[in-house]
């Protein structure tokens, strides 16, 4: 029975692995061939870097964790991080998590409410 449950949590670790890494922004398919060089091998490695990377993010720290709930789902949260990167340089992680948790705020200009000049 143990060993069964053991076999059964490491194939659930696997297939949620491979389903994010194939579903959910980093687009892994499987690759026949090794490319010029090895080409492949490198990127599909620095992909795996990049997902232990976030795997790490997400489970030790707070301010990430804070941005995802404040982004209130880590589909808008990773769209809002995109948006900033578009929008500006970013000087550090800690900006970034910080602009999604509490936006700046941004004057708006409603038509029709123009303030009338004395003249």
């Amino acid at each position: 029975m143990t060993l069964m449950r053991g076999a059964g949590a490491r194939w659930k670790v696997e297939n949620e692995t491979f389903n994010t890494l194939k579903n959910q922004g980093y687009h892994c398919e499987h690759n026949f061939g090794h490319g010029y060089q090895h080409l492949s091998t490198v990127l599909m490695h620095l992909m795996m870097l990049a997902f232990l990377i976030d795997q790490i993010q997400q489970r030790c720290c707070r301010l990430f964790q804070a941005a995802v709930t404040a982004a209130k789902s880590k589909t808008r949260f990773w769209r809002k991080l995109r948006n900033r990167f578009d929008l500006c340089l970013i000087p550090s992680w800690e900006v970034l998590y910080q602009s999604i948790i509490a936006p700046p705020q941004i004057a708006r200009c409603r038509p029709g409410k123009r303030k009338a000049r004395g003249r």
